[in-house]
């Protein structure tokens, strides 16, 4: 939570941070009041309105199903980063939606 919460911040774009209000005391202290110019924290969205506005650039998710699906549902393209090799390449072989790029690797250098 930390480490997304500053590459938001650095990354000076605008963006709407959807976290779960049992999950708010992770953010970063003063993280809401330094990047209220730029970004919007909420605990709860209409995700697929949200996603089919044409102004989003970017959909980080969990990889639930319906995020997944949603996503599917309205065109996004995104990096996956999934919970183990073996669920990656679902969406692109599996569903037929994408492709996995050839450069693919598994890299475990802690964090």
């Amino acid at each position: 939570m930390e480490e997304l919460a500053f590459e938001l911040r650095s990354s000076k774009r605008k963006f709407m941070w959807v976290i779960r209000e049992s999950e708010a005391r992770k953010v970063p202290k003063g993280f809401v009041e330094e990047t209220s110019v730029k970004g919007f924290v909420v605990s709860w969205c209409p995700q697929l309105e949200v996603l089919a506005y044409e102004a989003v650039g970017c959909f980080i998710t969990h990889c639930g199903w319906n995020s997944t699906l949603e996503a599917l549902s309205l065109g996004f393209q995104w990096l996956q980063c999934l919970d183990g090799p073996t669920k990656a390449p679902m969406p692109s072989t599996l569903w037929m939606c994408g492709k996995l790029g050839s450069e693919l690797k598994l890299m475990r250098k802690g964090l």
